[in-house]
């Protein structure tokens, strides 16, 4: 067996691997302290890895590739397995494998995966259930299946990446939170990225159940036909769990779950997905008011619309993760005050104009950076008043500058950070660091 990516997917399926006594060639393309270190104590288990590189004959000869989230499908080794017709299966897959027999509620979409996985779980656990949020969250599945106690229930995000090579995906519980243009630097077309995410349903039968949003005509036309029963929710109108917004109040039918003002998260997206999740969850039989307690107490995550600071009247807020513009503009439409928007990063192929609408009413100015800098200058000249900024300590004094006693700082960037950071995580961590020691 091979297993190409190293980073802590890969590992974690090499080191399942060979508990089952399999024997694994495992490679990477990078080199550098961590991995030289995972290189070590992989060889220790008898795994033959190579790093810096990859040797096409053995996996041309594999039994099967094992595929790591992060590895382009156009890697060489990967053109290589699919020439010489060596199946390829992401690690999700193998991990959803030994797993077999505990259910899970799967997740995927274009945005909002993440916050919804995280709620997913955190309401199992509310409802007293041994729960484990996993999958592209960061926790990799074969991680949790390495563990001597498994947990009873799973929520798995999957990533358009994982979902591809994913043929034994079989929720218990199925949510698709939205879909819009995304990735299109890796997919050659919106088709074949939606494409990837219809895998979801691929194993659908008359017992599925299918949570998807009543908002998004994308998401419904997708789901079209999929066998199961289907569950909708919805910020606009009566739906299987939806926002009253007469009474102020997320409803589950005509139950009440709780009130908006006692959801701590920012903004109707965040509502949609407190929707997503409640619905999946009373599908395993929760009650309405376990779901509310466990919603009520849950907490905004890192880098998602996360409020970091106020300081001098200016809220500053991070949503690092926002790495596509769907993101920035469910973002901006969230604030109700006025902001300064920090966007820029590595450009992903969607146009910035886009934002326009959402810009308009309240944004006092945009702070453009990094390698998209140029675009978004171009796309959004004459819309708002848009700097160009420097370093990233550049574009965090400017903003400073522009706001004002009441403002906003929104880090939204529509961008993926690798001109200038490792992740968006380190993004996220680099702003939070600096408004903390304002």
């Amino acid at each position: 067996m091979a297993v190409v990516g190293l980073g802590r997917s890969g590992v974690a399926a090499v080191r399942l691997l060979r508990t089952s006594g399999v024997a694994v060639y495992g490679s990477d393309a990078g080199r550098g302290p961590s991995l030289e270190q995972a290189a070590a104590e992989l060889s220790a288990l008898d795994a033959t890895i190579e790093l810096g590189g990859h040797d096409l004959a053995r996996i041309r000869g594999a039994v099967a590739v094992i595929l790591s989230p992060g590895v382009p499908p156009d890697a060489p080794p990967v053109r290589a397995a699919r020439e010489a017709g060596v199946p390829i299966r992401a690690e999700i897959d193998l991990g959803l494998e030994a797993l077999a027999g505990t259910p899970y509620i799967g997740i995927t979409g274009t945005n909002g995966k993440t916050t919804v996985t995280a709620l997913t779980a955190h309401l199992l656990r509310a409802a007293g259930r041994d729960a484990v949020a996993s999958g592209n969250i960061g926790t990799p599945l074969c991680e949790i299946a390495l563990r001597e106690q498994r947990p009873a229930w799973l929520a798995v995000e999957f990533s358009s990446f994982q979902l591809h090579d994913c043929p034994s995906v079989r929720p218990a519980v199925g949510i698709l939170t939205n879909l819009s243009a995304d990735h299109l630097d890796r997919y050659p077309s919106i088709d074949a990225y939606y494409a990837d995410k219809r895998l979801l349903f691929a194993n659908a039968g008359a017992g599925s159940i299918w949570v998807t949003n009543g908002d998004d005509p994308d998401s419904a036309a997708l789901a079209a036909g999929v066998p199961g029963r289907h569950l909708v929710f919805s910020t606009r109108r009566t739906a299987d769990g939806w926002y009253d917004r007469a009474t102020d109040r997320l409803m589950l039918g005509e139950d009440p779950v709780l009130g908006r003002q006692d959801l701590p998260l920012l903004g109707d997206h965040n509502v949609a997905n407190a929707l997503a999740a409640a619905l999946a969850v009373a599908a395993t039989d929760v009650r309405p008011a376990t779901i509310g307690d466990g919603l009520r107490s849950f907490r905004a995550l890192a880098h998602r619309l996360e409020p970091v600071r106020e300081v001098g009247g200016v809220l500053w807020i991070n949503d690092s993760k926002a790495t596509n513009v769907a993101s920035t503009e469910v973002a901006a439409a969230a604030l109700e005050r006025p902001f300064v928007l920090l966007l820029g990063g590595r450009h992903k192929g969607e146009p910035y104009g886009r934002l326009a609408p959402v810009l308009r009413p309240l944004c006092r100015a945009v702070v453009a950076y990094g390698e998209a800098a140029p675009l978004v200058a171009a796309d959004l000249a004459g819309v708002v008043p848009v700097e160009r900024g420097g370093t990233f300590h550049d574009v965090l004094e400017r903003a400073a500058r522009l706001a004002r006693p009441g403002d906003a700082v929104l880090l939204s960037p529509a961008c993926s950070s690798y001109d200038m950071f490792q992740n968006y995580e380190q993004r996220g961590a680099s702003f939070r660091a600096w408004v903390e020691a304002r």
